[in-house]
């Protein structure tokens, strides 16, 4: 691995490995141990995701999605969560959380079925200790802390053993923090002292209130009225994104219970694509952030610092492009929902009286289509 600069960074509430020029800068409480292979990993991650949100974006245009949660912008923050994760971590999203999604090796396709309408939202969590897409604000927040509760019963945490302690961590936006039922959820965790890491992504807008009316402090500084800590990262550095998340996990698989990240970032794209940002925010805002772009920063420093050349970016863009292909191709092939699919995976064994709707609906639909 190249020399990086031994100094704190000069902004000591963001924790930064990564400068916007692609220089590696270290933090006195977070080292991280990296290679420079592992960081070109990384940055394969980056490239797919904002791969596959390009895609997407362009399939709900072209009217194959009814809507699109984009995530330009908070790459990094999602990937360094991501790959921060244990296989036997559960983590609870919202509904953009693609990049977590792709760290948990969930298909694309399978998000892109949420949107279509052809797979009514529906996944097994736990396949891949993934649950499903969230989108009423802020109630994931309290479904972790349940779960984290769970563990602590089971008897997952604070043994020592690394592939038995379970953390759990729970996604939210800015403006979730304003929700009781984040609130209460921070209550829940800091009284029983729970595995649960909360990482708020905060890039700077709910819909189109901006983060400036919601607090008059810095997010992360509510987690010390709750009785834990809280940390602010910056959401644009995926090296910090990493480090700051993995040794929150560590503390909470350890009992030494919850933490509050705050991912400093920037949503570049609308709210989803029903949104209009040119109505309530500055094209200037948008312009300044486009200077700490995730992607650029970690091609600089492979380029200019690690010595990675043509070759390994041109291989990943070709992989991205048969990413693509998959994406695009895979969405028109998904299978239109069968009338009896909306009853699936409400109980987990069916009642008789919904049974009963279930075949007077299939019957119904049957009659009016024939």
């Amino acid at each position: 691995m190249s020399e990086h600069v031994h100094a704190v960074h000069p902004e000591p509430d963001l924790v930064q490995l990564l400068t916007p020029e692609g220089q590696r800068v270290e933090h006195p409480d977070y080292p991280l141990d990296i290679t420079d292979d592992e960081i070109g990993s990384l940055y394969r991650d980056l490239v797919m995701v904002r791969r596959i949100d390009t895609e997407a974006i362009a399939l709900q245009r072209q009217g194959e999605l009814g809507l699109w949660a984009s995530l330009l912008g908070q790459e990094a923050a999602q990937i360094g969560a991501g790959r921060a994760l244990r296989t036997q971590d559960m983590a609870f999203p919202t509904y953009r959380e693609h990049g977590l999604a792709w760290c948990r090796d969930v298909d694309p396709l399978t998000l892109l079925g949420l949107y279509r309408g052809t797979n009514l939202g529906g996944w097994d969590p736990n396949e891949n200790n993934f649950n499903l897409y969230t989108i009423v604000i802020g109630a994931q927040t309290l479904h972790a802390t349940g779960y984290a509760m769970g563990v602590v019963r089971d008897g997952a945490v604070g043994t020592g053993d690394p592939n038995r302690d379970t953390a759990v961590i729970a996604f939210f936006g800015d403006g979730a923090s304003s929700q009781g039922d984040v609130n209460e959820a921070f209550v829940w965790a800091g009284a029983a002292n729970l595995p649960v890491v909360f990482f708020c992504q905060n890039n700077q807008w709910a819909i189109s209130e901006p983060v400036g009316v919601q607090s008059r402090v810095p997010l992360y500084r509510r987690a010390s009225g709750f009785g834990f800590p809280g940390v602010r990262v910056d959401g644009n550095d995926v090296l910090a994104s990493l480090a700051v998340t993995r040794k929150a996990l560590d503390d909470a698989r350890s009992a030494q219970g919850p933490t509050f990240i705050e991912a400093f970032t920037y949503r570049m794209n609308p709210h989803t694509t029903n949104d209009d940002p040119r109505r309530y925010r500055l094209g200037s805002e948008a312009e300044t952030w486009k200077l700490k772009d995730p992607l650029e920063r970690v091609r600089a420093y492979l380029s200019r610092e690690a010595g990675f050349g043509a070759d390994f970016f041109d291989g990943i863009e070709a992989e991205a492009k048969g990413l693509a292909e998959h994406v695009r191709a895979g969405c028109r092939a998904l299978p239109d929902p069968t009338p009896e699919s909306v009853f699936e995976h409400v109980h987990v064994t069916m009642p008789d009286d919904l049974r009963g709707q279930r075949d007077d609906f299939v019957e119904f639909v049957s009659e009016v289509s024939a």
